[in-house]
């Protein structure tokens, strides 16, 4: 018996066109609106670049503070071989490493691929491209910068860490004596170094790191313990991603809020 064969033809779907009943709507539209938000705000906060430190607190868009006039700053204040016409602030020296370390990580990569660019809006969705290059192209091809800044990031959270330390530690208004305390803000920087750690340490360029960096985990016995111990981060990741997101921005609002004098930071102890 002869067979023939038929040819199978499949539509191309229009843009967000879909044969889905749920709400697939939602959670692009929210990742939209809680992205934007935070850009907006944290670009805002980049070029004020006044009230980012209160006592022993310093915000983290602003840490480490290479330039500044603050008693937190490294070197002195602005170099005077800047141009005057140049945009200067703290922040805008920092910002862009953790900037490029979320904007390159594989979740937010998914997140934002669907939320701003509708790339696809959502699985099986109708999308508005007809080709596909992946990321073996300019400019996603620069996305691969995502493991540089992993080990750049490491050591800014290494900084943060030694800011939440150091927030601990307060100044007696009439003494000048530096004694040991606890305030909200100190709670608010070591909240936002844990999430962020959880959100660094679960990235999944991490993992390959954790396990001694091998194509077999099995070559690295004792990295086959870290890798079981990230990818356990790892499981949670967009968590991680969000709760480190919120706490970030959150601190700066807090120290800021405090050195205008709009918040009163209670010690606790």
């Amino acid at each position: 018996m002869s067979e023939s064969a038929v040819p199978l033809v499949v539509a191309r779907r229009r843009f967000g066109e879909t044969t889905r009943r749920d709400l697939w709507w939602v959670q692009p539209l929210l990742v939209f609106a809680g992205l934007s938000t935070f850009v907006v705000y944290a670009t805002w906060a980049a070029f004020q670049g006044d009230h980012y430190t209160y006592g022993p607190y310093i915000s983290p868009f602003y840490s480490p503070e290479i330039f500044g006039t603050s008693p937190h700053n490294w070197f002195g204040p602005k170099p005077a071989a800047l141009p005057p016409w140049l945009p200067f602030t703290p922040a805008l020296l920092i910002l862009p490493i953790p900037a490029l370390f979320r904007f390159t990580c594989y979740y937010y990569r998914g997140a934002y691929y669907k939320a701003f660019w509708g790339d696809p809006p959502s699985c099986t969705v109708g999308e508005h491209r007809t080709t596909y290059w992946g990321e073996n192209s300019f400019p996603l091809i620069l996305q691969n910068i995502h493991r540089y800044m992993l080990f750049i990031s490491m050591a800014v959270l290494a900084i943060l860490v030694v800011d939440a330390w150091e927030a601990l530690w307060f100044a007696d208004p009439a003494t000048g004596r530096v004694q040991f305390g606890v305030g909200v803000g100190t709670i608010v920087l070591a909240a936002n170094v844990t999430l962020l750690s959880g959100y660094l340490f679960g990235c999944h360029s991490m993992r390959h790191v954790a396990g001694g960096c091998v194509d077999q985990i099995s070559r690295a016995p004792l990295g086959a313990r870290a890798y079981r111990c990230v990818s356990c981060l790892n499981r949670r990741h967009m968590w991680w991603a969000w709760t480190s997101l919120f706490a970030v921005g959150f601190a700066d609002l807090y120290v800021r809020l405090c050195s205008m004098g709009v918040w009163t930071d209670v010690r606790i102890w």
